[in-house]
Formats: structure tokens, C-alpha cells, sequence
């Protein structure tokens, strides 16, 4: 049984970074796909970030290059490294895994994924 566990998530001052941390036990496999996902109160969760088996990376539009994915296989961790936070990024982080690869098309779809974390709370306050 996969299971997820993330870490990092705090509150910040807008402008600020946060790193999120997604560590992975139970049968793990480095072909993997893995995502990070955000859903803020009110909201329906979306899909942030991917990293999909064969290495492939899609970001959310809405991003604009502040957010950062990777993973280190040999210590079973996924990242998301967010910097320039806004009060819009306010939200519940939700780490995803699924086995096999992705395509980039469908790489942000929730319904791709088998396995998730409880999340970790980020607020950005301005």
C-alpha cells in the first residue's frame, strides 16, 4: 500500500517561499507519476504540478514560473519549491501518485491519480 505523507507547509508573508516535501512509502516504483494539487476553502482542488515517470514536467498556467517540481527517487521525496507566494496560493497542498507514466494532457487531472496524501496547509497573508 502506497502511502503519502506531506510536510513543509506553513504560513508566509506574500513575497515569501515555502518549500512542500511528499515522502513516499509502502511500494514505490521511480517510474511513478507524481503531482502536487491545491485546493483553497470554496474551491474544487486543481491540479499545480507533475512530474510524470518518464521525467516529463507540466506546471499550471496559472503559475507563472514561481513554482518548481522535482523528486528524488533515491530518497522516495517529492518537492514543490514555491516562491513569490501570493494570497491566491492560500490553500490545502495535496501530494499525488499514480504508477506508469503520464501524458502532459492529463498529467494535472486528479482522476489520474490512485494515491494521496492528507495535505499540508499553505497561507500566504498580504
Amino acid at each position: 500500500q502506497v502511502q503519502l505523507v506531506e510536510s513543509g507547509g506553513g504560513s508566509v508573508q506574500a513575497g515569501g517561499s515555502l518549500t512542500l516535501s511528499c515522502t513516499i512509502s509502502g511500494s514505490s516504483h521511480p517510474s511513478y507519476s507524481m503531482g502536487w494539487f491545491r485546493q483553497a476553502p470554496g474551491q474544487e482542488r486543481e491540479g499545480v504540478a507533475s512530474i510524470s515517470g518518464n521525467g516529463g514536467i507540466r506546471y499550471a498556467d496559472s503559475l507563472e514560473g514561481r513554482f518548481t517540481i522535482s523528486k528524488d527517487n533515491a530518497k522516495n521525496t517529492l518537492f514543490l519549491q514555491m516562491t513569490s507566494l501570493k494570497p491566491e496560493d492560500t490553500a490545502k497542498y495535496f501530494c499525488a501518485a499514480t504508477g506508469g507514466w503520464l501524458l502532459a494532457r492529463s498529467a494535472l487531472r486528479e482522476d489520474q491519480y490512485n494515491y494521496w496524501g492528507q495535505g499540508t496547509q499553505v497561507t500566504v497573508s498580504s
